[in-house]
């Protein structure tokens, strides 16, 4: 809590011009059974390669869930390397002042991980590698912190393939940058 409150303590003229954002947000695979349920620490870098408006690298920690236990439903632990690309935002809606607005809009993420398991429930066993396509809703000030929630097909790539649902809600705010002085 403490590295939030530095970063979204700094000047806010220094954050809206960096191309780096930070990210901190929970990560959960969907449906009966044995999911996944962890967090999202990440780094992105806002870039204008044609579609694609920023790449990202992500660390991913968690559990194992078992969704149809009532008591003692954990098992083993999770991590994940997370490499993303995602498009820019659709705008659909645009609220507030002018010179501050707060927006509403649509983007895809493209997203490819490498998970590591201990004590893993799923067939898979210990190491998967997995590739999800999310569409998502943002919210936020273009230039400034933004929330997302985004949901989608995740497919686990091993022996065997499994497809699960995936939804993901983040905060994004961009890296503050001091000036130079010489």
């Amino acid at each position: 809590m403490f590295v939030t409150v530095v970063a979204l303590s700094t000047p806010l003229a220094a954050q809206a011009k960096g191309g780096s954002t930070w990210s901190v947000g929970l990560a959960a695979t969907l449906g009966g059974g044995w999911q996944i349920e962890g967090a999202d620490v990440g780094l992105a870098r806002r870039i204008g390669a044609g579609p694609v408006r920023a790449l990202g690298v992500a660390v991913r920690l968690g559990s194992f869930i078992n969704e149809g236990a009532i008591i003692g439903g954990t098992q083993g632990f999770v991590a994940a390397l997370a490499l993303s690309a995602r498009s820019g935002r659709l705008d659909l809606a645009q609220m507030g002042p002018e010179n501050n607005p707060t927006t509403f809009g649509l983007d895809l993420t493209a997203e490819v991980a490498g998970y590591l398991g201990a004590n893993s429930p799923l067939p898979q066993r210990g190491r998967w590698a997995a590739v999800a396509l999310l569409p998502g809703l943002r919210f936020g000030s273009p230039d400034g912190g933004q929330w997302s929630l985004i949901v989608g097909p995740t497919a686990f790539l091993g022996h065997p393939t499994d497809v699960h649902g995936f939804l993901g809600i983040r905060f994004e705010a961009p890296l503050a940058r001091r000036e130079r002085h010489p």
